[in-house]
This record gives structure tokens, C-alpha cells and sequence, in this order.
């Protein structure tokens, strides 16, 4: 009898080990699936890279989605919730920043009228943005019938409510004219 529980209790650790796996990305661990609270859905890591500029490191993204997808428009027909996580590893982006790169991505993303219509919840969003530091996580979660949940550093800031909106955010990166084309590359599973 201890032989049946000893057995069942390597299985069971076998089993949670499976599913609780982990990818290393330059010494920090994201898990490879993971499930989005508000939604009980399980989410697969659909890619993983370093956002630069001017060759400086800033943060580490990674884009959890429903299913796996290599193109944008998979990415965007996908009509569940989706993640993109940041992980900052520089030493300090400044909310001034950080305000004007989003500024920026939705700018050289979003069509002129349609900018417009979310002009006032890109500023909700901007205004959630505190200074940014090394070992700082934003999650970023598109819940359907809810909208973008924004959380910073463990705590919700808010959520910003519509697809249209979290379509423009996800084309800061994905769009036509990514923040940085090596990410973008990354987060659709390249290299």
C-alpha cells in the first residue's frame, strides 16, 4: 500500500512538473503557457524578445495568445484574450519616456481618424505610467467584453475598455511600423 502511494505521488509531481514549465530568457523564467485571470482560459507563449533602442536594452517582451500565430493578422483574428508582458531589465525608463514612446507607436500605427475616436483612453492609458525600473513588470491583459487590463508592478492601474483600442496597443508592436522590428519578429515566434 505505501509502494501505490509513494507511486502516486511521483505521478503527481511528474504531472505538475509537465505542466508548470518555464522558459529561461537571459536568466529570467516566463512560463511557457499560463492561464489569464477573468477568463479561466489557458494562454501558450507565442514569442519572447528584448525591445532596444540605440542597441540599450530596455525590457523583455512576451506575447501570450490562445494558439500560436506567425503572422499579425493571426495574432489579431484571435477573438479570445492575449498578453503581452514587459519585463524592464534597464536601470530606470522615465514615465516622460515611456509616454512618449506609446505616443509614438500609436501615432505610426493607427489611422488618423481612428486615433482620433481613442484619443482619450491613449491618454487614460498614458496617465496609469509611473517611472519605470530594472525588475518592473506590465502586464497587459485584453479580456473580451472587458477591455485592457493594465497592471504594473503587481497592482491594477485600470482597464481601458474596447478591441479597437487594444488592437491599436498591439500594434505598437505588430504594426506596420513596430517600436522595434526584432521584437516584433520575436513575438511572432522568430529569432
Amino acid at each position: 500500500m505505501q509502494n501505490r502511494g509513494a507511486i502516486l505521488l511521483g505521478l503527481v509531481l511528474f504531472c505538475s512538473s509537465v505542466t508548470a514549465q518555464a522558459v529561461n530568457f537571459h536568466d529570467i523564467r516566463f512560463a511557457d503557457s499560463l492561464i489569464l485571470p477573468d477568463t479561466q482560459q489557458e494562454l501558450q507563449l507565442n514569442g519572447i524578445g528584448y525591445r532596444s533602442k540605440f542597441f540599450i536594452k530596455v525590457y523583455i517582451a512576451a506575447l501570450y495568445t490562445e494558439a500560436k500565430a506567425t503572422t499579425v493578422a493571426e495574432v489579431l483574428a484571435q477573438t479570445g484574450p492575449r498578453r503581452l508582458l514587459m519585463h524592464f531589465v534597464y536601470d530606470e525608463v522615465s514615465r516622460e519616456k515611456l509616454v512618449s514612446a506609446w505616443n509614438e507607436g500609436f501615432n505610426d500605427n493607427t489611422p488618423d481618424v481612428q486615433l482620433s475616436e481613442l484619443r482619450q483612453r491613449i491618454d487614460r492609458f498614458n496617465a496609469m505610467f509611473p517611472t519605470l525600473r530594472a525588475g518592473d513588470v506590465v502586464l497587459l491583459d485584453y479580456v473580451p467584453g472587458k477591455g485592457t487590463v493594465v497592471t504594473i508592478k503587481g497592482v491594477e492601474k485600470g482597464v481601458i475598455a474596447g478591441e479597437d483600442f487594444n488592437r491599436a496597443l498591439m500594434n505598437i508592436w505588430l504594426g506596420e511600423e513596430p517600436a522595434d522590428s526584432g521584437l516584433k519578429d520575436a513575438l511572432l515566434g522568430g529569432e
